[in-house]
């Protein structure tokens, strides 16, 4: 069906086959638009008509959005090739574009309520505002905070630092972002940038510090631990892993992202372990079983009895696992007693 064919649209007689070219329903929608009633027509129009004038607002709309955001956001970034054309854009830089290009289309075909002479001029008048809402809806899709910001909460727990609460805020948009920083999980080298520019401690803004201080942030953040799992670990979880590059010789490249750390990992497992220990625990001593001996059985049966598969992916180091750091534990007679007056107070207080 064409826009001539469509009953809510009024407009002069059905014109030739041309009506289906590109150029045609580029005309109709500045048609519509002059009269005040694309928004309307796209509001109610079919499913045929709603795509046809969808592709006509995309015509319209990407070489401004190029000209007018693409291109000079790629020279902020030093994206020299990306600036000289759409076709040369790479990956990333190409669907931010498209993004940006949906976004103003989006904008258009809902908010051209009123009559609009000049569609470009109109548009170039909202593209700061349809692109930052586009960008906003995008991050809310994905569960991040649509505009980050650093809660009283969180500001206190980091003892309102200024760079640390910097950081927080970096860290709340950057999980918001889907891209990736290569196969690491945080843009260490620009956030030592702004480190240094906050601090003006050049020595200290290198990666591993920077590292502890991330950590610290998200210490802070898991204090909240649903805040967190909503605001952080589930934006984190949509970004796009990079795909493992091999090259020539069949050598695998750098290893994939990997979005929760290996000491995230083991903390989980334990703090698992530990629940079951203690309800296990509970259970004996309701059945009358010693308290020293129920504590030190369950402790070897929950925490000795690992195969090591957790550790496979891992470098062998010289840090014992936990299972031999428990053996060595339960062989001290003071630490034993010490080990079980903690246990049964954890006990006694519900686990907790």
């Amino acid at each position: 069906m064409t826009i001539a064919d469509d009953p809510t649209v009024r407009r002069s007689p059905v014109r030739t086959a041309g009506e289906h070219c590109a150029r045609a329903a580029v005309d109709d929608l500045r048609d519509l638009a002059r009269r005040g009633e694309l928004s309307a027509v796209v509001a109610s129009a079919t499913p045929e008509v709603h795509a046809r004038l969808s592709g006509a607002a995309y015509a319209i709309v990407w070489p401004i959005v190029f000209a007018r955001v693409t291109r000079p956001m790629e020279r902020r970034r030093g994206h020299w090739v990306c600036a000289t054309s759409v076709q040369r854009l790479a990956d990333d830089c190409l669907d931010r574009h498209h993004d940006d290009v949906e976004a103003v289309v989006s904008d258009l075909l809902t908010n051209a309520k009123v009559p609009i002479v000049d569609v470009e001029r109109w548009l170039s008048a909202r593209l700061t505002a349809a692109t930052v809402d586009g960008h906003r809806r995008r991050r809310g899709s994905r569960g991040a905070l649509q505009r980050p910001r650093v809660p009283a909460w969180l500001a206190a727990e980091l003892d309102g630092d200024p760079w640390l609460t910097e950081l927080a805020v970096h860290i709340l948009t950057w999980v918001g972002v889907p891209t990736t920083a290569g196969t690491q999980l945080w843009p260490l080298d620009s956030w030592a940038q702004r480190r240094e520019a906050a601090t003006g401690d050049l020595a200290g803004s290198d990666s591993p510090l920077l590292s502890l201080d991330i950590e610290r942030v998200l210490a802070a953040m898991r204090r909240r631990p649903r805040w967190y799992a909503d605001y952080v670990e589930r934006p984190l979880g949509h970004k796009c892993a990079p795909v493992l590059a091999v090259s020539d010789d069949g050598l695998a490249g750098p290893r994939p992202l990997v979005v929760i750390d290996a000491h995230e990992r083991d903390e989980g497992r334990l703090a698992d372990l530990a629940a079951a220990a203690v309800e296990l625990i509970g259970h004996r001593l309701r059945d009358g079983a010693d308290p020293a001996d129920a504590v030190v059985e369950v402790l070897g049966v929950v925490f000795g009895a690992g195969t090591g598969s957790e550790r496979m992916d891992r470098t062998p180091d010289d840090v014992p696992a936990p299972e031999e750091r428990l053996s060595v534990l339960l062989a001290d007679d003071r630490t034993v007693r010490r080990i079980v007056d903690e246990v049964l107070r954890i006990v006694a207080d519900g686990g907790a």
